[in-house]
């Protein structure tokens, strides 16, 4: 008998596609996108540059190289990039933005969201003595803060701050699609501001693989080249943008059902004793939770009991992990992950 499948709250890029997302893809019209003819790339781009309010958009294989593209866009060597403390850039994209651009990243202190007067106080002019910060960047969603929203009252005092120093600004919007559910504004509203943006299709919209990097024009024609010394060239990408296409098309409007199955969530574990929700509120789909009791172990060690159960998350720190909702995750689940946290702290 073939065991069921654990609920995986690890991450939203644990979907599978659909199989209506199956059959576009099977179905995809393709060519080689180096060449620029894969007509199902094109049209993705295309698209994604219209919801974003941008001129042009490239299709990349990862949030990673999007991200790295625009450092790159913007950054030479030796320049210093701000971002907030626990930004992707940072932690999750194996140094590139040091080892690939040549930058340094400084951190500014806050819960991912950062302030104007923080830019101010960080800011390194062009002189002989320190790297001259060139960058901003935004993660909004942010994942480490917990899936937290930018209040846009202070977003747009950090760009007002950026264009005043005569800074560049980039959002990494993985999860741009989940702030503009979160806020009630559109993809454009979200991007508002920025120079350059990057979303991703395998994070929340449920397909396989692939982001974006978008801006003008001028960036994109450079953020091909920077592809290309990377790697990320696709030939018949087509299948891939297709499921891209589909996930925009019939996946973006059920992203309140995850915030409300996160809110849901979260509200069953903050019952749990020993157990505390690591942020003030839940704005979209991420869950934090602390283990708040010694006799509970480290998260990690939480995880790895629970994996025996059948539930997967992962420790983000030594007393905290991550839960994250997601379209192959309802609401039963993310009750029955509730009370499997529930006898394992009980010894149940």
């Amino acid at each position: 008998m073939a065991q069921p499948r654990p609920i995986d709250l690890r991450s939203d890029t644990v979907t599978r596609p659909t199989e209506a997302m199956r059959r576009a893809m099977a179905a995809a019209e393709v060519g080689d996108d180096v060449y620029g003819e894969d007509p199902a790339v094109n049209q993705l781009q295309e698209r994604v540059a219209d919801l974003l309010g941008v001129e042009a958009a490239l299709f990349v294989p990862s949030g990673s190289m999007a991200n790295q593209i625009a450092i790159q866009i913007h950054c030479r060597p030796g320049d210093d990039v701000l971002a907030g403390r626990g930004s992707h850039s940072y932690l999750y994209e194996s140094g590139a933005a040091s080892a690939y651009g040549g930058v340094q990243i400084s951190l500014l202190d806050g819960d991912g969201r950062f302030s104007a007067d923080a830019v101010r106080a960080a800011f390194k002019a062009d002189t002989h003595h320190a790297p001259p910060t060139r960058l901003i960047m935004v993660e909004n969603t942010h994942n480490m803060g917990g899936g937290l929203l930018w209040d846009r009252a202070e977003l747009g005092r950090v760009q007002a701050v950026a264009r005043e120093l005569g800074l560049a600004l980039h959002l990494d919007g993985a999860r741009l699609w989940n702030a503009a559910i979160a806020s009630g504004q559109s993809e454009r509203e979200v991007a508002a501001g920025f120079d350059t943006v990057s979303v991703c299709l395998s994070k929340g919209l449920g397909a396989p693989v692939g982001s974006l990097v978008a801006g003008s024009r001028e960036q994109m024609h450079r953020a091909h080249r920077v592809r290309k010394m990377m790697g990320g060239g696709m030939r018949q990408a087509g299948i891939l943008a297709a499921a891209g296409m589909y996930a925009l098309d019939h996946h973006r409007a059920r992203l309140p059902e995850d915030h409300r199955n996160a809110a849901f969530l979260a509200g069953e574990v903050a019952r749990v004793p020993g157990l505390a929700i690591g942020t003030a509120s839940i704005d979209s789909n991420i869950v934090m939770v602390e283990v708040a009791g010694e006799a509970l172990g480290t998260a990690a060690e939480l995880s790895a009991r629970a994996r025996e159960r059948g539930l997967l998350f992962g420790a983000v720190a030594p007393r905290r992990f991550r839960l994250v909702t997601h379209l192959d995750v309802d609401r039963a689940a993310c009750g029955r992950a509730a009370e499997i946290l529930a006898g394992l702290v009980s010894g149940r």
